[in-house]
């Protein structure tokens, strides 16, 4: 794992963008905001969903078709899907949080759900039952405020990861878990920077997941890479021992 340390990942000024992102993987829990298609024609209704991302950053959701926001997204997909991080003071306001909105459908993509599963494992105890159905979200605007006075709009091609680099992580992903897992286990101790029997479950343009007995965090790196070599750099910096 001892990688030498490219100038690409060197620390950069945070944009929207990246901050955007950040927030999206490291994502457990949101707000899903859906259109009521009867009794109220067209008033807002928010829900509690947990949402994972895929490689590419499209947002998952693991829905039943009983819950009452899968029966509107059924009869008009379109919604909004809220996302806030950790206050920066006892200020709820500074907390950073980004708004997607955009269409919702559903998708028999087994790895879609496999991605998601690895985010969220304990819903692995309903995700197979019959009326549990993968939902993904197509983009059309997202709206990032990262505290007082730091706000942005951004275009779906503003927010994705380039889709060259999604493929070339997604190519070496398998080889780079294996190693880790077998080959590093106190480096990924390090990398989670806490104590625990933790194992890498994915890793992507952004970040890496790591599961340790019934949670999964988000380890991001320092700027989205684009190649093999850029993600296990930053793996070494990660798990470098404190000087």
């Amino acid at each position: 794992m001892a990688t030498a340390m490219p100038n690409s990942i060197i620390a950069r000024p945070e944009t929207p963008q990246w901050a955007a992102r950040k927030l999206l993987r490291a994502a457990r829990a949101g707000a899903l905001a859906t259109c009521i298609q009867v009794d109220a024609p067209g008033q807002p209704f928010a829900s509690l969903v947990t949402p994972a991302t895929a490689p590419d950053l499209t947002v998952l959701l693991l829905l039943s078709d009983l819950a009452e926001h899968t029966r509107h997204l059924r009869a008009d997909p379109r919604c909004a899907i809220l996302i806030a991080g950790a206050p920066e003071t006892a200020n709820p306001q500074t907390t950073p949080r980004v708004t997607l909105t955009g269409l919702a459908e559903r998708t028999g993509d087994p790895a879609l759900k496999a991605r998601y599963l690895v985010v969220h494992p304990y819903a692995a105890l309903y995700a197979d039952f019959g009326d549990f159905h993968i939902w993904r979200l197509r983009v059309l605007g997202a709206a990032f405020v990262g505290g007082f006075a730091r706000a942005a709009r951004l275009q779906p091609d503003q927010l994705s990861p380039d889709p060259a680099a999604v493929a070339a992580i997604a190519v070496a992903e398998a080889a780079i878990l294996a190693d880790c897992n077998n080959n590093h286990p106190d480096a990924l101790a390090r990398i989670a920077a806490q104590p625990g029997d933790w194992r890498m479950v994915a890793v992507d343009v952004d970040g890496c997941d790591l599961a340790g007995d019934e949670r999964v965090i988000r380890v991001p790196w320092s700027a989205p890479v684009a190649s093999a070599a850029e993600l296990r750099a930053q793996l070494a910096r990660l798990a470098s021992p404190p000087a």
